[in-house]
């Protein structure tokens, strides 16, 4: 399983609207759009968690595509950025 990380979404973007884009490359386990607290929009990111091969697929189709007017950019989720120890 591998998660994907979407970026530069539009605000009007819903949970069923990104669900039903990426179905298309294969079946979604998990989906987290992340939304304003105050006004519900969203906030332009999401992250998608899809089987291995089928994420592969749904990148290379999908980074760089036109949605709902915006370009949006697909990529494999590297995990929490943290500074850490050594990186001064």
């Amino acid at each position: 399983m591998l998660k994907l990380f979407v970026r530069n979404l539009p605000p009007q973007t819903t949970e069923a609207g990104l669900k039903e884009l990426f179905t298309g490359y294969g079946k979604v386990f998990e989906l987290q759009l992340s939304r304003d607290l105050f006004t519900g929009k969203a906030r332009g990111t999401a992250s998608v968690s899809m089987e291995g091969h089928e994420a592969r697929k749904a990148i290379e189709a999908l980074d760089g595509s036109d949605y709902e007017g915006k370009t949006i950019y697909v990529a494999l989720d590297k995990g929490p950025r943290s500074g850490g120890r050594g990186r001064r």
